[in-house]
C-alpha cells in the first residue's frame, strides 16, 4: 500500500471504527491514516479509508447512498438499540407478513427521528455514548433523514431481516426502531452490516484510482503546471471559461481540486499526487 492511498476497508463486529484504523496503520507501515463515516463498535463492513495526504479527500467523496443490512429483534428492549445494553425481552406474537411489508413502505421518503442516545454525536463538547454510560440525561435533537429504499429480506419471526438505502447521517439503529414502533412493540438490532457508500464496496485491500471515483469533471491543466504548483491567481478565462461548479485540474504526475467562482479560480485542494 502506497503512502498516499485511499480505499475500502471492512471493519469487524465489536471493535471500534479508530481500534480497526490502527491495525491498518500497524498492518501497512503507515503514520498519517484517517477514516470517513463512523461504523458504531456493535456494526461490520465497509468503512472508507485513506493514508497520507488523501485523508484530504474525503469532503470531496461521493458516499450516497449507503446501503445496510439489518436483522430487527422484535421485542428486544435495549437502551442502545442493539444487543450491547439489553434491558429485557418481552415475547410478541408474530406478525403477517403483509404487515411488515406496509410498515416498512410507509417509512420510504424524508423522515424525522431522534439519534439513539448511544451515538457519536457531540452535547456541548461531550460525545452522547459517553454521557449514557455515565447515566447522564442525553438530550438529541432531532433529524432528517432520507431513506430511498426499504426491503424486507426474511421474516421469521421475532427476527426482521431488511435492507436500507439511506441519506449520509443516518441512524439504522433508530430506524428499526421505528419499524418496530409502529408494529406496537418494542425492537433493537441484533446485527447491522453496512454494504457500500456510494459507489464504494469492499472488494479486499485494493487502492482506490481517485479520478475514477471523484465526482468532478476534469480539465486538463498541463499548460498552466507552474501557475498551479506555486498557487498563483488564476482567472476561469485562463482555463477556457469553464461553467461555474468544482473541478479536478489534472496534470501528468498530480491532481488539483479547483472551484471556479464568478471567474475566478479557487484552488480547493492543490498538488494531490497521483498514485
Amino acid at each position: 500500500m502506497k503512502p498516499n492511498a485511499l480505499f475500502v476497508g471492512y471493519k469487524p463486529m465489536f471493535m471500534s471504527s479508530n481500534h480497526y484504523l490502527q491495525r491498518l496503520k500497524r498492518r501497512f507501515g503507515v503514520k498519517k491514516a484517517g477514516y470517513s463515516g463512523t461504523l458504531d463498535p456493535f456494526a461490520k463492513g465497509v468503512l472508507v479509508v485513506a493514508f497520507g495526504h488523501y485523508t484530504r479527500l474525503f469532503d470531496h467523496l461521493n458516499q450516497e447512498p449507503k446501503v445496510y443490512r439489518a436483522t430487527l429483534w422484535l421485542g428486544l428492549h435495549s437502551d442502545s438499540l442493539d444487543i450491547e445494553n439489553v434491558l429485557g425481552v418481552e415475547v410478541i406474537p408474530p406478525y403477517s407478513k403483509e404487515r411488515v411489508e406496509e410498515v416498512m413502505g410507509a417509512l420510504e421518503g424524508e423522515i424525522s427521528y431522534t439519534p439513539p442516545k448511544y451515538c457519536a454525536k457531540r452535547i456541548a463538547g461531550r460525545r452522547a455514548y459517553d454521557m449514557a454510560r455515565n447515566k447522564e440525561e442525553v438530550e438529541l435533537p432531532t433529524l432528517t433523514m432520507r431513506v430511498g429504499r426499504l426491503s424486507l429480506l426474511h421474516y421469521t419471526h421475532p427476527f426482521v431481516h431488511f435492507e436500507a438505502e439511506v441519506s449520509k447521517g443516518s441512524y439504522i439503529r433508530s430506524l428499526g426502531e421505528m419499524i418496530a414502533s409502529r408494529l406496537g412493540c418494542y425492537g433493537a438490532l441484533s446485527s447491522l452490516e453496512r454494504l457500500s457508500e456510494g459507489e464504494m464496496r469492499f472488494e479486499g485491500y485494493r487502492e482506490l484510482e481517485p479520478l475514477e471515483i471523484l465526482p468532478y469533471p476534469k480539465i486538463d491543466a498541463t499548460s498552466l503546471k507552474e501557475e498551479f504548483l506555486h498557487g498563483k491567481k488564476l482567472l476561469a478565462s485562463d482555463l477556457g471559461n469553464p461553467k461555474e461548479g468544482k473541478y479536478i485540474a489534472e496534470f501528468e504526475e498530480f491532481f488539483s481540486i479547483i472551484e471556479i467562482k464568478e471567474g475566478q479560480v479557487v484552488y480547493l485542494l492543490n498538488r494531490m499526487e497521483k498514485c
